[in-house]
């Protein structure tokens, strides 16, 4: 996945997802806004097939370390329904 960091502060970040929809950026933002120390995580597409930028605001954490949290769930979760399948 190839991301491109606009902005990066100790309580914000503004990152574009290269080639993403808005499946995954609808997950990540979901999983990120699970963590009781972000205060904003929204997306936007300026067009139909445009690259979605995210932005996060946090409070005294930072965003970066918020979104591997949120992807290391995220991949969790997928490890959790293949090993499902597996036993199905």
């Amino acid at each position: 996945m190839e991301i491109k960091i606009l902005e990066l502060a100790k309580d914000r970040a503004r990152i574009v997802f290269v080639g993403e929809g808005h499946t995954f950026m609808n997950l990540l933002t979901d999983e990120v806004l699970k963590d009781p120390a972000v205060d904003v995580a929204r997306y936007t597409m300026e067009f139909q097939h445009s690259d979605p930028e995210f932005f996060i605001t946090t409070k005294r954490k930072d965003p970066v370390k918020v979104l591997r949290e949120a992807c290391r769930r995220i991949s969790g979760y997928c490890d959790d329904i293949l090993e499902g399948i597996k036993e199905a």
